[in-house]
């Protein structure tokens, strides 16, 4: 039985990695900050069933002596690094704690690994926000980055830095680039899922409009129950390699909106008023990526399409607030 170390194991990702992780038959160790609400931190993982099935430990990417000490005793064959501050928007308000968890987090873990002189093959989430202010109509492997948050800032810092120990370690140590991927266990705060609980609340009479801000922003967005495959992948390879991960389809967050409001019979104009408030202060306009190494390398394709992940969505949002 192989043991795989995840860190953001109470993230979306760190969810259905685990599942996908168990289902293959590992042992699943999860890096838990410690919280005096621990119960709701795992609420992903019991939605989906697998509340008792993933050991839990307390250890912080902040910390380098608490990831030494868990390494040492877990011993993984396996990191996936997907712990981080993840709210593109927050990381303006709170620039330096994201840099220390999801910049120095990555450093932290790699030089506990590098200390202990352990061989687990590494992975890092990497983000298709790096891209930013994007260089070419569609984002590959060579497209040259440029950050446009702290957030992606963070996330590059992260991202060299595993292409260094990499190269300096000989560590089998990989990072999938992976663009927007959605799920019914995104959190309230990201805009698909702010759009499907609106639509919910409004489609149960709970509210009648849905606040915004730029509708014009376009994404490559997938299922992270697809991409967790992925990342799965990457670490099967005899070579560790950087890969992007997309579908290389891009919609705007209008026509987003369009295919959740329109699955619970509703039109959105109706309903979405743009808020200036919730504009960001450098915005990436368009996302689109190119998987073609995803596919070639490691037969990676994504199987739900947009339509599918907006319905499931809202149809989750729907039973959510219904049981409330």
């Amino acid at each position: 039985m192989k043991t795989a170390l995840v860190t953001g194991i109470s993230g979306q990702d760190g969810a259905y990695l685990s599942q996908l992780l168990l289902e293959k038959g590992y042992h699943v160790v999860g890096l838990m900050r410690r919280s005096s609400n621990a119960e709701k931190s795992v609420e992903r993982l019991h939605w989906l069933g697998l509340g008792g099935e993933v050991e839990l430990t307390d250890g912080d990417l902040t910390d380098l002596s608490s990831l030494i000490r868990v390494l040492a005793k877990v011993k993984p064959d396996e990191v996936y690094n997907l712990g981080a501050q993840s709210f593109v928007a927050l990381s303006w308000q709170q620039p330096i704690l994201t840099g220390e968890v999801t910049g120095m987090g990555a450093f932290n873990m790699l030089e506990a690994i590098r200390l202990l002189e352990l061989k687990p093959h590494f992975y890092q989430a990497s983000s298709s926000e790096m891209f930013g202010m994007v260089q070419a109509k569609l984002q590959n492997e060579s497209t040259p980055f440029y950050p446009r948050s702290p957030y992606a800032v963070s996330k590059l810092a992260a991202h060299w830095i595993t292409v260094n120990y990499r190269e300096s370690f000989a560590m089998h140590a990989s990072s999938g680039i992976l663009f927007n991927h959605e799920s019914p266990l995104r959190g309230i705060e990201f805009v698909t899922r702010k759009i499907t609980d609106g639509v919910a609340r409004i489609k149960l009479g709970l509210s009648t409009r849905l606040e915004l801000g730029n509708l014009e922003a376009a994404r490559d967005w997938g299922h992270a129950r697809d991409y967790v495959k992925a990342m799965w992948l990457m670490t099967q390879q005899e070579t560790p390699e950087d890969y992007v991960v997309a579908t290389g389809r891009s919609a705007t967050i209008r026509e987003f909106c369009e295919l959740a409001f329109s699955h619970a019979g509703l039109n959105y104009q109706d309903h979405v008023r743009v808020n200036p408030a919730f504009f960001r202060p450098a915005e990436v306009d368009c996302l689109k990526g190119d998987a073609s190494k995803a596919r070639e390398k490691l037969g990676w394709v994504p199987e739900i399409t947009l339509e599918e992940l907006a319905a499931e969505m809202v149809e989750a949002d729907l039973r959510r607030l219904a049981q409330k």
